[in-house]
């Protein structure tokens, strides 16, 4: 039986989480452009990502779903990048994170937005095998309040798409599109 009794389940401010990874590019990260391949930088913002909600459930979390990784400019061989990931919202054994890619040269020039994506980790149990609950998210700034807002919809669409609810049970989508009217 899962140990739940004993964890601290109150809302859990953004900051207390935040998670921040950094790397050099180097010439076994490339590929024959010398750009950043797109496998390595996913695996690092799996990983940004896990430490996150590891820190937000406290406890251990598997990777549930990845939602359209955005390769906005190209990172270079030497670039120095930074991974800086964030809770934007608990459901029930989930959390969602998002996670913002930044580069820019070793001397600090050339700073750039080159990635995003977000994540979803389901928490599990100290034997690791079952789902547990997990503490809310307590967004503070408007920017942690919209991606709070919005995170239900994308997790809606993220249910949709595999097959975990019909589209016509997606009431947070049908509520964006009747705003819009």
């Amino acid at each position: 039986m899962a140990k739940t009794a004993n964890r601290n389940l109150s809302p859990k401010k953004v900051e207390e989480s935040r998670t921040v990874m950094t790397e050099m590019i180097m010439p076994n990260d490339t590929n024959p452009m010398g750009n950043l391949m797109g496998g390595y930088l996913m695996r690092w913002m799996d990983i940004v990502a896990a430490i996150c909600a590891g820190k937000h459930c406290e406890a251990h979390v598997v990777t549930a779903a990845v939602d359209h990784i955005s390769f906005q400019n190209p990172i270079l061989l030497g670039d120095v990048i930074t991974l800086e990931a964030k809770a934007t919202r608990a459901f029930n054994s989930s959390v969602e994170i998002y996670v913002e890619v930044f580069a820019n040269d070793i001397k600090g020039q050339n700073p750039r937005r080159c990635n995003h994506a977000y994540f979803s980790f389901v928490a599990l149990d100290d034997k690791r095998k079952n789902p547990i609950p997990v503490p809310p998210v307590l967004p503070l700034s408007s920017e942690e309040q919209n991606l709070y807002e919005s995170a239900a919809r994308r997790r809606e669409i993220r249910l949709v798409l595999a097959g975990r609810i019909k589209a016509k049970e997606a009431t947070e989508i049908r509520k964006f599109f009747n705003d819009m009217d």
